[in-house]
């Protein structure tokens, strides 16, 4: 059964950013505090709460400074089987052929 999202890649994104800035107020640290903990600029935290917009490794490392990365191991998760052949002992697939 698939889930029926109504939300844009950008609602998600403005949605981590302005939960990164709650966490941050909420956990006492300034913008210019938590960059420099995370080992990042200020300018890219400012315009990460204010856009969204940075780098994966750069909000990894906020996450870090944020005691929050252990979610990122909860992204992609591998698909549930839908029959009994995806439980039987396969090979993983390395790539996707084109067609």
């Amino acid at each position: 059964m698939f889930a029926f999202n109504m939300r844009s890649p950008s609602e998600v994104i403005r949605g981590l950013s302005e939960r990164v800035k709650r966490r941050r107020i909420d956990v006492g640290l300034t913008q210019r505090d938590l960059a420099a903990r995370a080992g990042i600029s200020y300018g890219s935290l400012r315009l990460f709460e204010e856009t969204g917009k940075i780098s994966l490794e750069a909000l990894m490392k906020v996450a870090f400074i944020l005691e929050c990365e252990a979610e990122f191991e909860q992204l992609f998760p591998p698909r549930p089987p839908k029959t009994i052949d995806d439980i039987i002992d396969r090979p993983v697939r390395q790539r996707v052929r084109r067609k």
